[in-house]
């Protein structure tokens, strides 16, 4: 297995190597632990990763009020100060309303912007392409597809893909979580060489790294920021063999995250660590105890072998 190295290189392109997909972390009352968050973020920075994504599906976005998602961004944006770039989720399934949102929202300190393809009315493939036509036509920023069918009950197909890439500069990238390997290689194959593809599951991480994508944005690396980033740049390095070896150590932990839904998983795990209260809004419930436990008992494996911090 052969990494593409001149896809990879962190120092192309905005969006490279390890980006976290953030949670939104709560208090006990629901409301949301503002220091708790910027508790995380420094966790990350100082872990290594590359960028941030913040208010993405991780982040429970659907259930932040409008005062609370421009709250949000503004704290992360001070914090971070510029030091690693942020990619912010800005999606819906009313084309028109998410044109003017984009329009009004204050974009100062983002670096791109991440839009999922329309939920639940499930459009057709041009209805794909001139959702995202129109998104580009008024983005002040870089914009980043997102592919996510198990959520949205619809594929933006590799040809659909392409064709956006081909038509818009400005469309830079795309998050690809559709699992389906077969699509993301023909993307990577006929892509313009300023299009990026960008794994959206940790488990297909190197995977498609290996076919010439550019990094992940990852759901774990919430909870093992450092060693997963670490797996990334081994990748990028040509060390396929350490990174392999790093992936199936983390393996067990990735169905995890995702076994009673995301983030309850990803929450549940940061709660055993002290970093966030175990509390999500409703229609996301916690885990179960017994998910729990395994989840615990497994971090505590990892702790030992790979001295998680």
């Amino acid at each position: 297995m052969e990494i593409n190295r001149k896809n990879a290189k962190q120092e192309k392109g905005l969006f490279r190597g390890v980006g976290i997909a953030l949670i939104t972390p709560f208090k006990s009352d629901g409301s949301v632990d503002y220091d708790a968050l910027l508790s995380l973020v420094d966790f990350q920075l100082e872990s290594g990763v590359d960028f941030l994504c913040i208010l993405g599906t991780t982040a429970e976005t659907p259930c932040l009020s409008r005062e609370e998602k421009i709250k949000i961004k503004h704290a992360i944006v001070e914090h971070v100060h510029g030091r690693v770039p942020l990619l912010m989720g800005c999606g819906g399934n009313c084309t028109a309303a998410l044109v003017e949102e984009i329009r009004t929202t204050d974009w100062q300190g983002i670096d791109g912007l991440l839009s999922v393809c329309p939920m639940y009315n499930k459009p057709t493939q041009e209805g794909l392409y001139q959702h995202y036509k129109a998104i580009a036509q008024v983005s002040p920023l870089p914009v980043v597809l997102y592919n996510v069918p198990g959520r949205t009950g619809v594929n933006l197909t590799s040809s659909t893909t392409l064709r956006l890439a081909h038509d818009f500069p400005n469309i830079i990238a795309i998050k690809e979580a559709s699992g389906n390997l077969s699509q993301i290689k023909e993307i990577l194959d006929r892509k313009p060489e300023s299009f990026d593809v960008i794994s959206g599951d940790d488990s297909l991480a190197i995977k498609v790294l290996a076919a010439g994508g550019v990094g992940v944005i990852s759901v774990v690396g919430n909870v093992i920021p450092r060693e997963f980033s670490r797996m990334v740049h081994l990748m990028f390095e040509g060390r396929l063999a350490e990174a392999q070896i790093l992936n199936d150590q983390f393996y067990e932990l990735y169905g995890l995250m995702f076994f009673e839904g995301n983030p309850a998983g990803v929450k549940a795990a940061l709660h055993s660590m002290g970093r966030a209260e175990n509390q999500l809004r409703l229609p996301l419930v916690p885990v179960s105890e017994s998910t729990g436990r395994r989840i615990s008992a497994l971090l505590e494996t990892l702790r030992t072998s790979l001295f998680l911090c």
